[in-house]
This record gives C-alpha cells, structure tokens and sequence, in this order.
C-alpha cells in the first residue's frame, strides 16, 4: 500500500477566471467574507477594463483544476466568468508553449 507522501498529486496549474464585468459592491464584500477565497490559490484582481480572479490549483490535469477553481464559485451568486485564460507568464508555468483560450457558450 502507497503511503499518502508517495501519491502524485499533479501540477500546479495557473490560469485566470476573467468576469464578465467588475464586481458591485454587494459582491466585494461577499468575496471579503468567503474563506475559501483567501487561501492563497485564488486571487481577485481588478483595473480598468477588466476583472479576473488569477489562480494556482494543484489537479492531475488543467481541466481538473479550473473545474475545481469554478467550484467556488458556488457560493457567490451573480459573479459570472467570462472566459479561462491563460496569459504568456501562465503558459510558461504551466510548461505550454500554445496558446490557450477557453471561452464560455454565450
């Protein structure tokens, strides 16, 4: 039996959660109260023109760990994602050399 130190988690994965529009103020303070935002793996980032919450999540694949970065979401209602992106400085933490858009239906 494999001890939990010798099970490969994955990597660590980094991408952004682009919004569709900035928080209002009801929302920020939502996200102030949300624990599990404040754990060092996701981050809210805001200047003009857009809003993002940029991520690190450790998954076996990409896939896994923005599905696990969505699943925040659950419990802030009205914050609705754009699109999953992943910017040059992403890319190359991720060790991809293409780059990567996934875009919500609209």
């Amino acid at each position: 039996m494999a001890s939990p130190e010798n099970i490969a988690t994955g990597s660590n994965w980094h991408f952004n959660l682009c919004l569709r529009g900035p928080l209002n103020p009801e929302q920020s303070d939502t996200l102030d109260g949300l624990d599990r935002f404040n754990d060092g793996r996701i981050m809210f980032a805001e200047a003009p023109g857009y809003s993002r919450f940029i991520c690190s999540f450790e998954a076996e694949t990409l896939t896994a760990a923005i599905a696990e970065a969505l699943s925040f979401f659950e419990d802030f209602p009205g914050v609705l994602i754009r699109s999953v992106e992943l910017d040059p400085l992403a890319m190359e933490c991720n060790g991809m050399t293409t780059p990567s858009v996934v875009r919500l239906p609209a």
